[in-house]
């Protein structure tokens, strides 16, 4: 959701909250509906307070959830780049086959999986140059005590390379349970509603469109918020975006620069293996 759809939905549920109290309003007593003005502000500071604290504790889980993945991704790229620099310590035979495969894990994560995470459409699919890297992995046979130590090591940048894409792809359907965003929407209309029973013709119609604008404003962009933490991948401002695994890819190109290795790289741009 891009920051001008949020803007509008924010402008549209106040001009709704408002028209709502200003009509109200117009029929309303002097004094609000309300005969005991104490007893009711009492009985909205409890809707308040416990929509508040639900409402914290969801934030917290979403951020959290938002935190995982943005970090996954940071620690996916920079194993993807240890990776390479252990596979050159492979025998010969081996060590760019294993490079070149590590580039097209890398493109397919930026091309490929990137946009179904945004689509929510990832879902159990593995990278299949995860699969092609280990099928090479289980061809080699260290023999020096460089190879042995490279074939080790390899085996556990695998297994962290794994979880921290665990971490990443966990993020991309939502961790916020339908049950709950029906709950939390339940209590904003609660809120609202109860607020037009403030409504009060002897106060100026400016003090209670502010009263009324000020709470739609505040529940509505919390709302939003807990959307977008909710929904990490996205094209809009703030969403996760590959960058790690781009500046992973630029780093492996200037390496087997340096080193003067000519990869052949079994795959396109876009991480499609040639041929298919």
């Amino acid at each position: 959701m891009s920051l001008l759809w949020a803007g509008l939905i924010v402008a549209a549920v106040i001009a709704v909250a408002i028209t709502a109290m200003l009509l109200v309003r117009s029929r309303a007593p002097a004094g609000s509906y309300f005969e005991d003005g104490d007893r009711a502000a009492g009985v909205f500071g409890v809707l308040a307070t416990g929509f508040a604290v639900l409402l914290g504790f969801v934030v917290f889980l979403a951020f959290e959830s938002f935190d995982t993945s943005r970090s996954g991704a940071e620690t996916e790229a920079q194993i993807v780049r240890e990776q390479f620099e252990t596979a050159h310590l492979f025998p010969v035979a081996v060590r760019a086959r294993l490079a070149s495969e590590l580039v097209c894990y890398a493109r397919t994560v930026i091309h490929s999986e990137w946009p179904k995470m945004e689509a929510g459409t990832l879902g159990d699919a593995l990278n299949p140059w995860g699969l092609a890297m280990f099928r090479t992995a289980r061809t080699v046979e260290p023999r020096s005590a460089v190879e042995q130590a490279a074939y080790g090591k390899w085996l556990d940048e695998r297994t962290d390379r794994e979880d921290a894409r665990s971490d990443r792809t966990h993020g991309a359907e939502g961790v916020i349970p339908l049950q709950l965003w029906i709950v939390l929407f339940l209590s904003a209309v609660v809120i609202f509603v109860f607020m037009l029973f403030f409504a009060d013709s002897a106060e100026r119609a400016v003090v209670q469109a502010t009263m009324m604008g000020g709470v739609a404003i505040v529940i509505s962009s919390t709302l939003l918020l807990l959307w977008f933490l909710d929904h990490p991948y996205h094209s809009g401002p703030g969403g996760l975006r590959p960058v790690a695994m781009e500046r992973t890819l630029r780093i492996t190109d200037q390496e087997a620069a340096v080193i003067g290795e000519k990869l052949t790289i079994p795959c396109d741009e876009r991480g499609t293996a040639r041929g298919v």
